[in-house]
């Protein structure tokens, strides 16, 4: 399991595998919503951003066995770190600023 799963659910994953790579712009224009709260699917999700973050992570092969947890404010990237995470945090942030529809990435200590 990775990012996805784990955050997200095995549900998540799934749909991730059955669907092929989306044009986040292209189905935020066609479904009229925000490019952050376009899902795995191409759908309208609240949380479409942080679930193709994960993913990304995923497919960065970024190790879903440290501390980090994936969340949005609206276009912003929010990633909340144990300190076991801290290695991987700078390329946490670079493959997160790479998905289509962040505009920010803004990293927190988890508390």
């Amino acid at each position: 399991m990775g990012f996805l799963g784990k955050l997200f659910g095995k549900k998540e994953e799934e749909k991730a595998k059955a669907t092929p790579k989306i044009n986040v712009k292209q189905a935020a224009t066609t479904a009229s919503i925000d490019a952050a709260k376009v899902g795995l699917d191409g759908q309208f999700d609240e949380s479409g951003l942080a679930k193709r973050v994960a993913l990304a992570f995923d497919q960065a092969g970024i190790s879903d066995s440290v501390g980090l947890w994936v969340a949005q404010t609206g276009s912003t990237v929010v990633l909340k770190y144990n300190p076991d995470a801290a290695d991987v945090l700078e390329q946490a942030k670079k493959v997160a600023m790479g998905v289509d529809g962040a505009t920010n990435v803004t990293a927190q200590p988890n508390s």
